[in-house]
């Protein structure tokens, strides 16, 4: 349910930018300066200058994130993918400190959506389905080696004590 947002926002913003620009324009000219000055120069060549090609790849993203997360293939990375599309949407649709009472009513609105569609891939993205995550399995694969370990250590202490041979110290190794 939450994919199907973002295939159908993302399919508006390609097939017709024109009334996303006004708002993506202001974080666009922050971005792209930026973005080239950080990115790689084989990588800052390809970033497009112009706001409406800018909204034209997000929503391309958000269709390819929101199908990657609809149909499974490759769901946490769309869902991150989601996520990183939506960053530009919360910072553009903060209300403005020139609008009226109502435009601000309005604005704080979507800021409030954004902001909760941005939690919604987050918590997307970090989903396991209940299986563990890699880096638990790594932790929970260290804990149980290093117990091993210790077992061995003193299983062979105990052992050495018992035929009289005494816990072999760093010298006599």
């Amino acid at each position: 349910m939450l994919a199907s947002f973002f295939v159908v926002q993302g399919a508006k913003a390609v097939m017709n930018p024109e009334p996303l620009v006004a708002d993506a324009d202001p974080f666009a000219k922050a971005f792209v300066p930026l973005a080239q000055k950080v990115a790689p120069p084989s990588v800052a060549g390809y970033l497009p200058e112009d706001t409406k090609t800018l909204v034209r790849i997000t929503g391309a993203a958000q269709i390819v994130g929101g199908l990657m997360l609809a149909t499974g293939i490759g769901r946490r990375l769309g869902a991150g993918v989601l996520g990183l599309s939506m960053v530009p949407h919360v910072i553009a649709s903060r209300p403005s400190k020139n609008s009226t009472a109502e435009e601000r009513e309005i604005a704080k609105s979507h800021l409030l959506r954004n902001v909760a569609l941005l939690g919604g891939a987050i918590l997307a993205s970090l989903d396991t389905q209940g299986r563990p995550s890699l880096a638990w399995l790594a932790d929970d694969r260290r804990q149980r080696l290093a117990t091993d370990a210790e077992r061995t250590a003193k299983h062979l202490t105990g052992r050495a004590k018992r035929t009289g041979h005494g816990v072999v110290t760093e010298a006599k190794r």
